[in-house]
């Protein structure tokens, strides 16, 4: 039981840095090269759909909070955790909620495509409440637009990702 508990710390750590520097070379792609102002591939996307799929809530959940707390620490500021921990709260949730329906009903692509569109609405959500203004609200088309391509890229990716974990004996 201790070696199954050992690997399991493991694969939570191995994630948690995978997430962590996905983050950090997101961070470091400039402005110009994004499609919309504010909006990113979200490749750190590909590392929770992983661990919703092979972890218990709990540790996909201090996954997520390991590599909001490190990334901006390391390459962010305040309004970088302010925006990610709202993006990312309210991500989860509705990626969790969309596992629950199961396989048959939601593939991993529509899960990571539920992530990149919520983590876009929970960043505008903190927008609007800094700003004073629900007028922030108003690029909500366009950055809903640019979630769904950019949660069906990370969800390909990560679907080909899992596909090659689960031929991994040590890890199943």
């Amino acid at each position: 039981m201790a070696y199954s508990k050992n690997r399991q710390l493991v694969f939570i750590a191995l994630l948690a840095a995978q997430a962590v520097v996905l983050s950090l070379i997101e961070q470091a792609i400039p402005t110009p090269f994004t499609i919309a102002p504010g909006a990113k591939l979200g490749l750190a996307n590909m590392i929770t759909c992983i661990a919703l799929f092979k972890l218990p809530v709990k540790d996909t959940i201090s996954i997520i909070m390991t590599r909001l707390l490190l990334a901006s620490f390391l390459g962010g500021t305040l309004s970088t955790l302010l925006f990610s921990f709202a993006g990312s709260t309210v991500s989860f949730i509705g990626m969790y909620s969309a596992y629950q329906l199961g396989p048959k009903r939601v593939s991993l692509i529509g899960i990571s495509i539920v992530g990149a569109t919520f983590h876009n609405f929970g960043q505008l959500i903190m927008a609007s409440y800094i700003a004073g203004s629900w007028y922030v609200l108003l690029y909500l088309p366009l950055l809903t637009f640019v979630g769904i391509l950019s949660g069906a890229a990370t969800g390909v990716a990560a679907n080909y990702l899992l596909q090659a974990l689960n031929k991994i004996r040590i890890w199943n």
